[in-house]
């Protein structure tokens, strides 16, 4: 199996350790949680042209710098349902491309097997909860040229795909937890925000 996949296809082994698009863009702010942009859902993308694109590649800068394996738009405090990737599997395969209007199919709950693993957010800095996510999550949307796409991911890359396509439904995984474990995540973050934001700046400066 190729060991990486650029937009739900086999890429070279030689691809870069930073997908291009990182190149051209710049850093944006990182929205957190209890921001009104992360708690609504976002408007479909109806216009494809040089401002998604532009778009896209800052996304992908500011994942790098905060280091991350996804971000949703409304994460830059823009409400367009568009997100971007960079993420393993649980086979260390590589996966590497954006979204627009993402849709996740439903699964056949007899077929569908759950794992209840740690997940954290760029929105949530610095806490990581357990949340049971589906092992497979298949996304049909766009590219930001506007041709159909279909991306499939299993292990912690479904993971990762089911958690930015819920920021682009105005969802944090937050809402997936009971009242305790939100509290608890929340006092994580409170704990670890100013040491996240301090290396996130940090990275910032290294990538120039």
């Amino acid at each position: 199996m190729p060991s990486v996949f650029v937009q739900g296809r086999p890429a070279a082994a030689s691809y870069p350790p930073l997908a291009p698009e990182a190149r051209r863009g710049s850093v944006r702010r990182v929205t957190e949680v209890g921001e009104g942009v992360l708690h609504r859902p976002c408007r479909d993308v109806t216009e494809f042209g040089p401002d998604l694109a532009a778009l896209v590649d800052d996304m992908f800068r500011t994942m790098y710098v905060a280091e991350g394996a996804g971000l949703a738009a409304n994460q830059v405090g823009v409400e367009l349902r568009v997100f971007v990737y960079d993420c393993l599997d649980d086979d260390g395969v590589r996966h590497v491309g954006h979204i627009v209007n993402p849709v996740l199919e439903p699964l056949d709950p007899a077929a569908r097997r759950l794992l209840d693993e740690g997940e954290g957010c760029l929105s949530v800095p610095g806490a990581v909860m357990a949340v049971p996510r589906p092992d497979r999550a298949v996304v049909r949307g766009l590219d930001r040229d506007g041709a159909p796409l279909v991306v499939e991911g299993t292990g912690y890359f479904a993971r990762c795909l089911a958690h930015e396509t819920d920021h682009v439904n105005g969802r944090v995984y937050l809402d997936r937890l009971s009242g305790r474990d939100r509290k608890a995540a929340l006092r994580q973050s409170a704990d670890r925000r100013d040491e996240v934001l301090a290396r996130r700046a940090a990275n910032a400066a290294a990538l120039g």
